[in-house]
């Protein structure tokens, strides 16, 4: 499809030009199926605008970074276009499928009836092939969020855009000009052929794992002698674990896209010497975990997930699979600057250039050395800085009744217990650790700043926020041989509901017990994370990382009647089982053993 007037061919939009036009997006033409068009090339709507929007799902050929590949395209590009909502009025979307199967479309991190959620066989059926379902919901929030399938693997094959939520009052946020950025993975290999291979071989994708033939690059890296080398080496394998599980899918398959565009097609974002430029950074992968700076420029970190937080200037940021970021950064003057994106697994990175005008480029970055997991990942120890203050323990939980819990100061770490989690956990920390400083692996030893949970405050807090009564453990578990995840050792057709009970404020302590860090997502209401705060400023998130070995707790007002998911959002952990339904219902009597009251 053309463009729309809103955006550059990279998708690039600036908020004069969005408020100038108006709704006149809601009527860019839908692409038909023809010759191959380029990913990337995509437009703006505005949902709340009278008369609303439409969105149509087809196959078609696309080139991505050159090279044709089929696609699930939204109005004829991936990503699909941003759209565009205020805050107070009504979005209307009718989206048209034009595939040959079922699909859905989640909008992740609104707060919406559940039956507008979008999770088939969970909160509504599905869009069957052929018919049109139209989404109507209040708009209640503002800020930066995105939109995906939420069937079977679609995700993968492009079905996916950025929404933005623009406030129905002033923008806390003072910037001249922005930038949506829309950081992805994509594979010219079929989504189940990916899977089937991660099931069949552990590690398939992993070609950086330890041999013989790289001793002596691991000798210089660690500045260890070869007998300690191997005697590490040794220790991992007694373990039957690989401190080089970093990512399940590397770019050995991988092509990594910003705004659809390969590295090579270096999309531009443009903005005047002296002008403040708001990025609004949405990672729509399905399983990459990016670290983002721009060299040369410091970043100041606004909102994350969507809420406003205290401004945080930072060098460089972690951004999870589903995680979004709003930063700005001032362009000081008629020179190029490079975004850069590298995967968390140092296998490749998606990049775009900051400039005043076209045909500028600026140097990439090096590529840095691929980190590897430690001993402080299987919580058997943990390095001086993440050890301070590391000695408050927690007491067992669950803990139930109707007496606050505490808000600030809670324990540093808790002791696992008896395993009781199966052949479908094949790992178990003895203590897991809050990790709230810690940057993540390959991170921190560069000399520059990077932004950490312990930094995340929100700017006011939110409207209802208490202590909660009650609380539950819920451990994060795998087995990486068998390519088998899920909550407590239980894959999601083997498991309970989680019930909440209307009204109530609960607590969830989530445990890491497998060597990965994973993006865990809660649909329909906000985690309330603990960052080390109080009521008055821990962040509100959407979706939160779990590092391995990690304690990490989160307050949850059960205020959205309905089912909702609750899960991993590395694509292929939730299709492999770490997914569970959180059902808020009025009474708690006779619900599974985390929901007795």
């Amino acid at each position: 499809m053309n463009p729309s007037p809103l955006s550059s061919p990279t998708g690039s939009i600036t908020r004069r030009r969005f408020l100038a036009t108006g709704a006149a997006a809601a009527l860019a033409p839908v692409a038909s199926s023809g010759a191959a068009g380029r990913a990337g090339e995509f437009g703006e709507l505005n949902a709340t605008a009278p008369g609303g929007i439409d969105l149509h799902l087809e196959y078609k050929s696309l080139l991505v970074g050159g090279r044709p590949g089929r696609a699930i395209t939204i109005n004829g590009s991936i990503p699909g276009p941003v759209i565009r909502m205020q805050e107070g009025r009504e979005a209307l979307i009718r989206v048209h499928n034009h595939l040959p199967e079922s699909t859905s479309i989640h909008w992740h991190g609104i707060l919406l009836p559940f039956t507008m959620d979008g999770v088939p066989g969970i909160s509504f059926a599905g869009i069957d092939a052929g018919t049109i379902f139209t989404y109507r919901y209040p708009v209640r929030q503002n800020g930066t969020y995105w939109y995906h399938s939420h069937t079977g693997l679609q995700e993968q094959l492009g079905h996916y855009g950025q929404l933005i939520l623009d406030p129905a009052g002033r923008d806390p946020v003072g910037y001249d000009v922005e930038h949506s950025v829309v950081l992805s993975d994509w594979t010219f290999e079929d989504p189940h052929r990916v899977l089937r291979k991660l099931k069949a071989i552990e590690g398939y994708y992993n070609f950086q794992r330890p041999a013989l033939a790289n001793l002596d690059d691991q000798m210089k890296a660690t500045g260890k002698s070869l007998r300690e080398v191997i005697k590490k080496r040794l220790a991992w394998d007694r373990m039957r674990m690989d401190p080089t599980d970093i990512a399940d899918i590397t770019g050995a398959t991988y092509s990594y896209l910003m705004n659809g565009k390969t590295a090579e097609e270096n999309p531009v974002f443009l903005a005047r010497p002296g002008q403040r430029v708001r990025f609004r950074i949405v990672n729509a992968s399905t399983m990459t975990f990016y670290d983002v700076r721009i060299p040369g420029l410091p970043m100041t970190v606004v909102q994350a997930d969507g809420q406003d937080i205290q401004p945080v200037e930072t060098d460089e940021l972690r951004i999870a699979v589903a995680e979004t970021y709003d930063v700005v950064v001032t362009q000081p003057d008629d020179r190029a600057y490079t975004l850069f994106a590298e995967t968390m697994d140092r296998s490749g990175y998606a990049r775009g250039t900051l400039s005043s005008r076209r045909g500028m480029e600026a140097a990439v970055p090096p590529p840095r050395r691929r980190p590897m997991l430690t001993m402080a990942d299987m919580g058997m120890m943990l390095p001086d800085k993440e050890q301070q203050g590391a000695s408050r323990q927690a007491r067992p939980a669950p803990v139930r009744g109707r007496h606050p819990l505490p808000t600030t100061n809670l324990p540093d770490r808790i002791k696992h217990g008896p395993a009781g989690h199966g052949p479908a956990s094949i790992t178990m920390a003895e203590t897991a650790y809050r990790r709230l400083d810690y940057p993540g692996a390959g991170l921190g030893d560069d000399g520059w700043r990077v932004l950490t949970y312990s930094q995340l405050r929100v700017l006011r807090r939110p409207y209802g926020r208490r202590a909660p009564t009650r609380q539950f453990d819920l451990h994060l578990t795998g087995n990486m041989h068998k390519y088998v995840w899920g909550f407590d050792g239980r894959k999601w057709s083997e498991s309970d509901l989680i019930r909440f009970q209307y009204g109530e404020r609960l607590r969830i302590n989530m445990i890491n017990d497998t060597m990965m860090s994973h993006p865990i997502h809660l649909h329909g209401m906000w985690m309330d994370l603990y960052a080390g705060g109080g009521l008055d400023d821990n962040p509100r998130k959407h979706t939160v990382i779990v590092q391995p070995a990690e304690l990490l707790t989160v307050d949850i007002t059960a205020d959205a009647p309905g089912q909702w998911a609750f899960h991993c959002h590395l694509l292929y952990h939730m299709e492999a089982g770490m997914f569970r339904t959180v059902a808020v219902v009025r009474s708690l009597k006779g619900g599974p053993v985390e929901a007795d009251p």
